[in-house]
């Protein structure tokens, strides 16, 4: 078996797979229900496994927090990025940039931060731009400024 599975450590895993159930369709893999400290939950999003695992320093898994979050992301595409965003807003999460359309690029995205100190990245593609001209758009706006 071959893959790709991004690791989070946060402080209470069943917590936050319930704050991301909250915000995608995701689908879970396997939720273990033991004391706080030793659990992990499995999921996919969109064909992505996520693992998340308690925070357990005797392990050495020490989970970010809002005041020192980690300078990595997670970048998801959705099919309705004001919808998936209100609901991240509803459930405990900071505005980091709200929904920003970018017309140049064919996208919209926002970027927030969850309570366990992870950020977010939304994107909702509304039409296809090639990398050839989103470097020319990005060209022509660095000769305006």
């Amino acid at each position: 078996m071959v893959g790709v599975e991004l690791d989070m450590v946060v402080r209470d895993s069943l917590k936050a797979l319930k704050l991301y159930e909250g915000i995608f369709d995701i689908q879970r893999v396997e939720v273990s229900n033991l004391p706080r400290g030793e659990n992990e939950a499995i999921f996919t999003l969109y064909d992505v496994h996520f693992h998340l695992l308690d925070e357990n320093p005797d392990f050495h898994l020490i989970a970010p927090t809002p005041d020192t979050p980690k300078t990595s992301w997670v970048n998801v595409t959705v099919p309705n990025i004001e919808e998936t965003y209100a609901k991240a807003m509803t459930l405990e999460c900071t505005e980091i940039q709200p929904v920003t359309e970018i017309p140049s690029h064919g996208v919209s995205n926002a970027i927030f931060m969850d309570p366990f100190g992870y950020v977010w990245m939304l994107h909702q593609v509304h039409k296809e731009v090639s990398h050839e001209e989103r470097i020319q758009h990005w060209e022509e706006n660095k000769k305006k400024k």
